[in-house]
């Protein structure tokens, strides 16, 4: 056994750290007191690498004895331009010091803390390239937007897939934000190991593990929101409040450890008819059941009830006193509409290290989603679905430079609704990768085929590779990558058989839609620190995408045998589509006063067009797809005392979808927010002022996006 402690230069743990043995399957993380163990140590020499987010590596080599047990502690020191040292999401199998070679972002747990975020999707926003699109995720302009039918990026939970059933998309707010210890994101197609939905990416919550002995941690929040800027926008004489706590408490010994976490939060709104309340109840349990073998279990639940603003009012249809349109108020027809949403998981994931050479891991889930919406005047709609998934894979490393990974991955969504009708679609999947080493280049090489299947009908086939390769520019940490691949997505249920009505106009089946695909090319530089207080990265990537499904306005003759046509506007989803999405990516790092004040900027330039099928017009433009995506962090820390700032820019969308039938009023986006912190023993204060400006803007139509809101949290953990 090799065990010991990761601490920093003043002797203070550091939770979460990795330590590994390179080349093999042995690895671990710290929990909070700093300590690791890895039960089972070849005997010999080898050599062990610790590492932690901000912090430089070490490795060091140690005799190791077998039967015996081995102490190494480590110590670390500050580095807050060194690369996140661990990367699972790009290949599956944990890598520890070797550069990906498709771009990663890792959103470590002190950024999640600093932020004082409610769900991650609010931290997640802030990453580099990432645009939060009411709900929706896009990362370098995959998805775009169309409500609440589709997601380009798979969602994964401690590496289990959790896009809905029905309808593909992402519940943010599955997992209460004070358990995530970490967020991973892959940006470009995963599906030569993801399958389907990793079209544009793949977004890993990595939750905190269960440490030994006692831990109680308390989440405690309240704010208020801004009122309108116009007396004429008013929509309510008080002002609208929010507020919510969790508790959480775990026990754990060497063999066994469990953690049970529950919360609730309610919310004013900042808009006419926006209330909900969210409640939610987590667990985790981990048993080493030998020295080789680990189980871990985790589930959730979570209920949230609240009333929908389905879109803001135009004149006419509310008491508009006189404006042409009202951003906080609804429609009057429109009153009365609320939401009951449920979501909830569980899964099993066994490991076993056969050896340093191979290992396997098991995994089974279930998630289920359901919903009931009320919407006057045209009624009700209820879903419900639930997602069955399994996964079996092997992990082999024939010797120090080569990585091998084999598997196969099952999933099983049946649906039952009033709009998308009673239906099951079924993916079967198995794939296969190598990443080896020759000389100072890393190359990466991968396949997966999926078989779709719905209603038990006949299996169709989409093959999905993958290669890449990275190569060292220098001794100190520079690295260039490139990178190709294809991904695809599989139609959702909801979208092939959805039948319901959109701003009076009916959205109708279309059963015959096909997978949408994409190739996607990535060439990225990551250099070794500049003048000891810069790092920059950029990409170049390019993806096109063909058979995309997106919504079109359609004539259908309703009254076919009367000799007078009566043409009827309806919508329809299609595979319309080819697409290019271009562009470039840029993150720069940089600590001009070690362990007091870092900053980074990021920004994304998309060049994108889009050719309907049959349709000889020239190409345009896709919806919802800013051209400039910038943002600039900075943290000034001073003991136990910290600040920092957000600003987000997003240039003014060219299209959008349903021009003409939508109110089409948009702007860019400018939003800046102010944060403060203090940390003392177990006791941490986080203030957030959001969109402190109070800047009016919408990212979709119709639908004004948060304004200023002031937050307080407070947490206590023993």
């Amino acid at each position: 056994m090799l065990r010991g402690s990761v601490r920093d230069k003043d002797g203070a743990a550091i939770g979460g750290a990795s330590i590994a043995i390179p080349g093999t399957t042995l690895s671990t993380r710290t929990d909070l007191q700093g300590v690791y163990r890895i039960a089972v140590v070849p005997a010999g020499r080898v050599r062990v690498h610790a590492a932690a987010l901000g912090y430089g590596p070490v490795d060091t080599a140690v005799a190791l004895t077998g039967g015996d047990s081995t102490t190494l502690d480590f110590t670390l020191r500050s580095a807050p331009l060194e690369l996140p040292p661990l990367d699972v999401v790009s290949t599956k199998v944990a890598r520890f010091g070797d550069r990906p070679a498709t771009s990663v972002v890792q959103i470590p747990e002190r950024d999640i803390d600093q932020r004082a975020v409610n769900t991650v999707d609010e931290a997640v926003d802030k990453a580099a390239g990432i645009q939060m699109l009411n709900g929706q995720i896009n990362i370098r302009g995959s998805t775009g937007y169309i409500q609440g039918l589709n997601s380009r990026v798979l969602l994964l939970v401690d590496g289990v897939p959790m896009n809905q059933g029905d309808r593909g998309g992402i519940n943010w707010d599955l997992l209460p934000v004070d358990q995530i210890e970490r967020v991973d994101i892959l940006k470009g197609a995963g599906s030569s190991l993801y399958g389907s939905a990793a079209l544009g990416g793949v977004v890993n919550l990595a939750t905190r593990d269960v440490p030994e002995g006692v831990h109680v941690r308390v989440r405690l929040t309240g704010g208020a929101y801004g009122n309108p800027p116009e007396e004429v926008w008013r929509f309510r004489n008080g002002t609208g409040l929010q507020g919510g706590g969790d508790i959480s408490g775990s026990y754990g010994t060497t063999t066994f450890g469990g953690r049970l976490a529950a919360g609730a939060r309610h919310s004013d709104g900042y808009r006419e008819q926006d209330d909900g309340d969210h409640w939610q109840i987590a667990g985790r349990a981990r048993w080493q059941a030998s020295p080789r073998t680990r189980v871990d279990m985790s589930s959730a639940w979570a209920v949230d009830h609240y009333d929908v603003p389905l879109a803001w009012c135009r004149q006419g249809r509310c008491d508009d006193r006189g404006q042409a349109f009202q951003p906080f108020k609804v429609a009057t027809a429109s009153l009365g509409s609320w939401t009951d949403s449920r979501k909830g998981y569980i899964a099993v994931q066994a490991r076993t290290v056969v050896s340093e050479r191979f290992a396997w891991q098991a995994r089974g889930s279930w998630f289920r989603t359901s919903f009931f919406d009320q919407r006057p005047p045209n009624g009700s709609e209820f879903g419900i679905a639930n997602r069955f998934g399994a996964e079996l894979r092997a992990e082999a490393h024939p010797d120090s430079m080569r990585t091998v990974l084999v598997g196969s991955e099952m999933t099983l969504s049946d649906v039952t609704s009033d709009i998308f009708g009673n239906h099951s679609q079924s993916e079967y999947a198995a794939y296969g990768e190598s990443d080896q080493a020759v000389g100072v280049f890393r190359f990466t090489a991968g396949a997966r085929i999926d078989f779709l299947a719905v209603d038990g009908g006949s299996l169709s086939a989409v093959v999905s590779p993958r290669l890449g390769g990275t190569v060292p520019t220098d001794h100190k940490g520079g690295v260039l990558r490139a990178s190709i691949g294809r991904g695809f997505r599989a139609p959702t249920v909801a979208e092939r058989f959805v039948h319901t009505f959109f701003e009076a106009l009916e959205v109708i089946p279309n059963p015959n839609l096909g997978p949408e695909t994409a190739w996607s090319l990535e060439l990225g530089h990551t250099t070794a620190p500049l003048l000891h207080v810069l790092r920059l990265d950029a990409a170049l990537f390019w993806t096109e995408a063909r058979e995309l499904i997106e919504p079109r306005l359609i004539l259908i003759e309703e009254s076919p045998n009367d000799s007078i046509p009566n043409l009827v506007p309806k919508i329809q989803l299609h595979n319309v589509t080819r697409a290019r999405i271009a562009g470039l990516d840029v993150a720069i790092l940089t600590a001009p006063i070690p362990d007091r004040l870092t900053a980074t900027l990021s920004y994304t330039y998309l060049s994108t067009r889009r050719q309907v099928a049959g349709d000889t017009s020239a190409p345009g433009p896709l919806a919802f797809r800013p051209k400039h995506l910038l943002t600039l962090s900075a943290d000034y820390n001073l003991g136990a005392v910290g600040v920092g700032a957000d600003f987000r820019y997003a240039s003014r969308v060219e299209r959008i979808e349903l021009e003409g039938f939508v109110d089409s009023r948009r702007v860019p986006v400018k939003v800046l927010d102010l944060r403060a912190g203090w940390k003392q023993g177990p006791v941490e204060l986080r203030l957030l002022a959001a969109n402190v400006l109070n800047y009016m803007y919408n990212l979709v139509p119709q639908t004004l996006a948060p304004v200023r809101t002031v937050t307080l949290t407070a947490v206590w953990s023993h």
